[in-house]
């Protein structure tokens, strides 16, 4: 019934706009009008033809998950939506649609398909680029300035809902700035960059362009709340976002590790938390933050994202007031956190059952997001340090460098994992690492010897 609902509604919309168009018309030229068919054919003729160029740029995913390795109890064979948004043929799509894939299968509107690969993938924007090969370019749709975006303005989508290809429906832009928190998540969001559009959208038209009338992109679908109107990722966080994962596979991102509230003054901080940068650095609970690196800060949500940007284990000034006195300290910035990024540590790992420690591998590019690496540098980086674990005793810091294991040089994390399950009988380990402190040798007494 609600369906219905808003297939009238938009009916009306449409109806309206064109007898709107016709007055208007009618009284800046009386002697030249055209009639009511004519106008309904400008706008249906219009409509057709973005959908026509458009089309070959949009693509139908098919997913593929390991049930084995499913933890998110998600269909083992899925579908979605995306688009190419690079002629080389990197496409834009949803982190949800590929999150966990064992393969993804990618069909263009000419029915032809071709074997992807997920380039990386970002929860906390739900975006993700995945990419496909063949010798000569791809067509591809350019991507419009989410500046330029107005309420009011004509919005389409195309997609593939519930296995229906390549689908499109219309409607405007509803909202700009739109929030949606997702239900039971710790996930850091950029809450206020939905565009809100009635334009229909449902299940597998997600990561789908919504379009302007010139054809550009505005936004990547990704939510359907219900109740007629849908959201979509605007176009600008969708490029950056698809840029960063091209560059580096992912996305790094800057973190003060304490819990603060908007005040009058600036952000009161109601806890630091112990072993972190904050703390360190001197901060303390009921400190209210007033600057930034000599700006003066935003509303929690701005500072977040202001930190975000700002380069691992690199030290700015923080200017609070304590007790009314106004005072500057340097805080060291940490990395998010694995459990507001959406990834889980590897507690199946054997450097998280020997050492306490999740790593990664220091992907190319990565380098640039932390003050104390280089391009020569080479290992694996320190997610998440448990508690009371062998690497806590030892001091490893968070976001630490591991270049070697008793002296033979790391490079990724399977030579690590293989060297701690072929030691199992020493008691003791030393780890070349490389912090904010520079260079440095750890020995790390094993717990269960």
């Amino acid at each position: 019934m609600k369906r219905k609902t808003n297939r009238k509604r938009n009916i009306i919309a449409y109806a309206v706009l064109i007898l709107f168009a016709a007055t208007i018309t009618a009284e800046a030229s009386p002697t030249s009008q055209p009639d009511n068919l004519g106008i309904l054919s400008a706008f249906e003729n219009a409509i057709t033809k973005i959908v026509d160029q458009s089309k070959p740029a949009v693509v139908s995913l098919t997913v593929e998950r390991d049930e084995q390795k499913n933890n998110d109890n998600k269909p083992p064979i899925s579908g979605g939506s995306g688009f190419i948004f690079r002629k080389d043929g990197h496409i834009l799509t949803n982190e949800h649609v590929v999150s966990g894939a064992k393969s993804v299968r990618v069909k263009l509107f000419d029915g032809r398909t071709f074997d992807a690969r997920v380039v990386g993938g970002d929860p906390n924007t739900d975006i993700a680029v995945i990419k496909i090969e063949r010798d000569e370019e791809f067509p591809f749709l350019s991507i419009a300035e989410s500046a330029k975006v107005r309420v009011g303005q004509f919005a389409i989508a195309i997609g593939d809902p519930m296995g229906y290809r390549h689908t499109v429906t219309a409607g405007i832009v509803g909202g700009k700035g739109r929030c949606s928190h997702p239900p039971n998540t710790k996930l850091f969001q950029y809450h206020y960059n939905y565009l809100q559009t009635d334009a229909w959208i449902n299940k597998g038209s997600s990561g789908g362009p919504l379009l302007n009338i010139q054809g550009e992109v505005i936004g990547v679908t990704t939510l359907n709340p219900g109740e007629g109107s849908s959201l979509a990722i605007n176009s600008d966080l969708a490029k950056t976002i698809g840029n960063k994962l091209i560059a580096h596979g992912g996305v790094i991102r800057g973190y003060i590790d304490a819990d603060m509230r908007n005040v009058s003054e600036g952000l009161r901080i109601t806890r630091v938390k112990p072993n972190t940068s904050a703390f360190g650095c001197g901060l303390k609970r009921n400190d209210i933050i007033v600057e930034f690196d000599e700006e003066k800060v935003p509303e929690l949500y701005g500072f977040r994202l202001m930190v975000a940007e700002c380069q691992i284990g690199e030290q700015y000034p923080i200017k609070v007031l304590r007790q009314r006195q106004e005072m500057t300290l340097n805080v060291t910035i940490d990395e998010m956190p694995l459990e507001l990024i959406g990834r889980p540590a590897k507690t199946e790992s054997a450097s998280w059952k020997t050492l306490g420690l999740a790593v990664r591998k220091l992907e190319n590019g990565i380098f640039q997001r932390y003050a104390y690496l280089s391009e020569e540098d080479r290992g694996i980086i320190v997610e998440k340090v448990k508690n009371n674990s062998p690497g806590f005793n030892a001091n490893i810091p968070r976001n630490a460098l591991i270049v070697a294991i008793n002296g033979q040089e790391i490079v990724d994390v399977q030579t690590f994992e293989t060297f701690l399950q072929d030691k199992q009988d020493i008691s003791d380990i030393t780890l070349d690492i490389k912090g904010i402190n520079g260079p440095e040798k750890v020995k790390v007494e094993l717990s269960n010897n």
